[in-house]
């Protein structure tokens, strides 16, 4: 291992704090809103199923087309049977009445199936958006990132839900409006045959409503709607949080927090729902009182043709039909505003997500140019070229220019107090955390095996636990078996009724078995470099031995975060980190934990100045 053998840094004296952020606002009903429907919507319609979404969108379309046709037909004949009623003819009424149930005969099989498109129509874009945001999600580790990132809330939600939602609701929306704009051209005819004065009034009196809609209901219900579904998804992850850790809970006795604690989110829920019901009650009434004038208004107006006897009392039964068919037209915005709301603040709630899911690639440039980060170039070997690390969203120093190379076979302790940085160096050298300069060389990711404190154990069967990350594995069951035998687990198989049973192996296991598995996983794939944090916390002396030696036997690059003197001479370098930035390099051969070295802090490292090592640049690879 090459490295400046005693480095030390002063310590960082000025700590800049980030700079608050502003609290993003939830766009109206607007343009704003638009262009964020268009940002998420767009991908789809102009992707690799674009054919199948217009062409689905196509047959919409036409069974709307005759559904459309079929409602102008049955008010047709609705005003006839009133016409033929009032003028006592029973020929004329039987007609009708024959008329509408061959009309019914076919407009009843095509609304049912125009109902079974819509939904199978939103069920295939979810699938492909949910697909989409996925990939970008789970690529380059953006999961990991967003853990980190105070702008975003709950992103499982956001998947799980909002984009169920959204595909839904933009289907709906799509749609009414396409009907809407039929009825508008099909009933407007009907209505101006009859009077031009009705059709006036309906105009003011449509676009009156809609501004009063959007200008007293609007920003605030979607407010509203965009915080309690933040809420409802706070509460959810607060008994989401109890269950996973229930062992811990029980262990300490904590019920009381924990109830506190949900009781604390589940407040905020009831808090704002009782807000926004409050705004949904003057809008309910706004509403019922705008769609219902709608049976006072054609009869005030056309009550003088009808008395005098210039129209037929079935003629003004058809003004009143297509009337309330118009006004429901144009009256779009005023009936579904409360849905509208909610679809505005789930759309704003998408698009946040998109953003630092799929980020635009000169917006992410710009932030790359105003932020430094930690290069990370290919090299043979794992090395550290004046590397500098600060946390996610912070300016505090937790190492300072550090230099080293690693050579085929070399094994590094990284040792200090807690919170000095040692696993933040692991999450800079994965990849996690690049907040920082410097740069790190290193040979392709594949090579590289982290082996957490707490292993990671999915659902799945024991050989999956086995061969993770992987999905499948040349070996064969005896080598398998093989390999929990290597890692003292030798009846773990026949105890839980072989490699390919399933149970819940969080709760199965003790936390060492659960480490003995994860050395499995490294001796099923046989990585170059092996990264440890505290991965034998759990493990007795003799089973943390050899499991080391079997790793060192191999030939296996080692990284190890550790507190037990033991370890020690499984490794050829001791890499101490001081606080405040603050580090050290000692060949491992000597070094002892509670020695003198292991007493100095950051504040005198730089006096420390060991006589037989002396300071040289690190050689890189």
């Amino acid at each position: 291992m090459n490295t400046p053998t005693s480095a030390t840094t002063d310590a960082v004296t000025d700590q800049v704090p980030p700079a608050p952020k502003k609290r993003r606002r939830v766009p109206p009903l607007s343009l704003a809103a638009w262009k964020q429907f268009v940002r998420v919507a767009k991908p789809y319609w102009l992707g690799d199923e674009k054919k199948k979404a217009w062409g689905l969108l196509a047959l919409l379309i036409v069974l709307m087309l005759f559904e459309t046709k079929f409602a102008v037909m049955l008010n047709d004949q609705a005003g006839e049977m009133t016409s033929a009623l009032a003028a006592k003819s029973g020929e004329r009424f039987w007609a009708s009445v024959r008329a509408c149930l061959f009309v019914l005969a076919f407009a009843v099989p095509i609304y049912a199936f125009y109902y079974y498109m819509r939904d199978l129509f939103a069920n295939q874009w979810r699938r492909w958006l949910t697909s989409r945001f996925l990939d970008g999600y789970l690529t380059g580790r953006k999961y990991y990132e967003l853990g980190s990132n105070a702008e975003i809330d709950n992103p499982d939600q956001r998947i799980a839900e909002d984009i169920s939602t959204f595909t839904g609701r933009s289907i709906h929306f799509l749609l009414i409006f396409l009907g809407s704009l039929m009825s508008l051209v099909a009933f407007s005819t009907v209505l101006w045959s009859i009077s031009h004065l009705l059709v006036g009034v309906l105009a003011v009196y449509a676009l009156a409503g809609t501004v009063i809609a959007l200008w007293v209901f609007g920003n605030p219900l979607i407010h509203l709607n965009f915080w309690q579904l933040r809420r409802e998804a706070d509460f959810r992850f607060s008994l989401m949080r109890v269950r996973e850790n229930a062992e811990s809970i029980a262990f300490y006795r904590g019920e009381e927090q924990e109830r506190a604690h949900i009781d604390s989110k589940f407040e905020k829920v009831i808090q704002n729902f009782a807000r926004l019901i409050k705004k949904q009650r003057s809008l309910n009434l706004f509403q019922r009182a705008f769609s219902r004038l709608d049976m006072v208004l054609p009869a005030v107006i056309l009550a003088g043709g009808v008395l005098s006897g210039e129209l037929e009392v079935g003629r003004a039964v058809q003004a009143a039909g297509a009337f309330s068919a118009v006004l429901g037209a144009v009256g779009l915005i005023v009936d579904n505003f409360e849905s509208l709301s909610r679809f505005v603040a789930g759309i704003d709630r998408l698009q946040a997500l998109s953003n630092l899911v799929m980020p635009n690639a000169e917006v992410k440039a710009v932030e790359e140019n105003t932020h430094p980060r930690i290069q990370t170039r290919p090299g043979e070997h794992l090395a550290l070229e004046s590397l500098t690390l600060h946390p996610p969203q912070s300016e505090r120093v937790l190492i300072k220019e550090l230099t080293l190379a690693l050579k085929p076979g070399d094994a590094l302790l990284i040792t200090g107090d807690s919170g000095c940085g040692k696993s933040s160096l692991l999450r800079a050298i994965a990849g996690l955390w690049s907040t920082g300069s410097g740069v790190i060389h290193h040979p392709p990711m594949e090579d590289f095996f982290f082996l957490p404190q707490q292993p990671y154990l999915q659902s799945g069967t024991l050989r999956s636990q086995l061969i993770y990350p992987s999905q499948q594995s040349a070996l064969s069951d005896e080598q398998l078996m093989d390999i929990l035998k290597q890692v003292h687990l030798p009846l773990l198989a026949e105890r839980v009724g072989g490699l390919d049973a399933v149970h819940d192996w969080e709760k199965l296991l003790s936390v060492g078995e659960q480490q003995r598995l994860a050395f499995g996983r490294v001796l099923v794939h046989e990585p170059n470099i092996v990264i440890l944090d505290e991965a034998t916390s759990a493990l007795d002396s003799a089973n943390e031995a050899s499991l080391y030696a079997r790793l060192r036997a191999s030939g296996t690059t080692l990284i190890s975060v550790a507190h037990r003197a033991a370890v020690l001479r499984h490794h050829t370098h001791v890499l101490r980190l001081m606080g405040e930035g603050a580090w050290e390099v000692h060949e491992a051969t000597g070094y002892q934990f509670d020695g003198p070295v292991a007493a100095f802090r950051s504040g005198d490292a730089a006096n420390f100045q060991p006589a037989r090592l002396q300071r040289k640049v690190a050689a890189v690879a």
